[in-house]
């Protein structure tokens, strides 16, 4: 029988379970996502390419988020919600299925971007239906629920495919997470309510619905602001290997207390954007840019990198935040508009790969991310400030 027949708003288990197995889908794709970042060195080894060049890797998948996001939003808007999550999560199978079958640099940038196409698309329906099974002064704990997949997959999901890949290959990882594909594929019918779309909504209304500066802001300000943690993240490994002197087989120690911040941080993050939004943005962005400036200058010692990073990952609860913030900018177009929001944070991956890259290429050494990820971050905030500026000038 299907669950859609006896699921309610008060009717918790089935809720908290329907939740739990989205957030499954968050943490086989934000591993997906991260895990190249862990095992560059690795990667680039076997392609024979330097390091920065192996991070390009990451820019691409990002390119694959960015195009996908709107674009398979808009083709999936009148489709019900399971079957668009099952088609992506399809998509998931088949880019990181290829990207371990790879036999050359070429091959494994194009699967690295068929891998990003579903990120957004998943992640911002997913968000949708979770918020839809709980009341709205719930919606973003709901939203945060399953972004703490994301945050999982840092949490645990990084460092164990890191640790595969130092020990088998880098190519297990992606293995695992076109296993991890299948695996959703037969548990989604059991425990995803059916949810039709909204059918007085065409595509081209939700495109419509964008034209406003707000949400283009509030897109800016995850694209920049968020940049800066990826700025530090994309090059965290060989930071760790050459700057913090640690081995190959302690950079997962390290990797998990980021991911240990980013579910801290999410949990905290979303009640606390329930609470008060705009606030929470604020907090979260000088919170980042305090965080990583400190990278910089501890970034020769074990011991405080240790503590610096589960503090950096506590700025993940950005995620949510900027969510929930444009569901309300864009009531007719929640679909595209969180999808959106996932685009945004991957073209912050893309920039902080590049600035982190860019820095590292002309000789400031790897510590010096710190910094670039800070200015990006204090830049996203003075974009935020911009925008509730003007929208108090409309309001009055």
């Amino acid at each position: 029988m299907d669950i859609t027949a006896v699921i309610n708003k008060n009717d918790k288990a089935k809720i908290w379970t329907a939740h739990f197995i989205l957030a499954l889908g968050g943490l086989f794709i934000g591993t997906g996502e991260f895990a190249a970042m862990g095992l560059l060195p690795n990667i680039a080894q076997t392609f024979h390419i330097n390091i920065p060049t192996a991070g390009y890797l990451i820019s691409i998948y990002a390119c694959g988020v960015i195009v996908g996001s709107p674009l398979l939003a808009i083709i999936g808007a009148n489709m019900e919600r399971k079957k668009l999550l099952c088609i992506l999560i399809i998509l998931v199978i088949i880019g990181n299925g290829t990207s371990a079958l790879a036999s050359n640099f070429t091959i494994e940038a194009i699967a690295r971007f068929i891998s990003g196409l579903p990120h957004g698309a998943y992640y911002g329906t997913a968000g949708l239906v979770a918020a839809n099974l709980v009341p709205p002064h719930q919606r973003t704990q709901a939203i945060g629920r399953v972004m703490l997949g994301l945050a999982a997959a840092n949490l645990v999901g990084v460092p164990l495919v890191t640790w595969m890949g130092q020990l088998w290959g880098w190519q297990s990882t992606f293995y695992l997470i076109s296993f991890g594909g299948l695996l959703l594929l037969f548990l989604f019918p059991f425990t995803i309510p059916t949810i039709q779309p909204n059918h007085n909504i065409s595509p081209l209304q939700e495109i419509s619905a964008l034209n406003s500066k707000q949400v283009w802001l509030t897109l800016a300000t995850a694209a920049i602001g968020f940049g800066g943690m990826f700025a530090v993240y994309s090059y965290i490994t060989p930071t760790l290997l050459y700057v913090t002197h640690q081995t190959e087989l302690q950079v997962p120690i390290f990797l998990a207390l980021w991911g240990m911040g980013m579910v801290i941080g999410n949990i905290i993050g979303a009640w606390m954007a329930d609470k008060s939004l705009i606030k929470t943005i604020i907090g979260l962005l000088i919170w980042n840019a305090v965080f990583l400036a400190l990278f910089s200058f501890i970034a020769h010692s074990p011991l405080l990198v240790l503590i610096c990073l589960l503090l950096i990952g506590t700025g993940f609860a950005l995620v949510p935040a900027l969510q929930a913030s444009l569901m309300d900018l864009a009531p007719k177009a929640q679909i595209l508009a969180s999808a959106m929001n996932h685009s945004a944070f991957n073209l912050a991956n893309a920039i902080g790969a590049w600035a982190g890259g860019v820095v590292i290429s002309i000789g400031l050494g790897w510590s010096s991310i710190g910094i670039v990820g800070s200015a990006l971050a204090i830049c996203g905030l003075v974009i935020f400030m911009f925008s509730i500026m003007i929208l108090k000038k409309s309001n009055n």
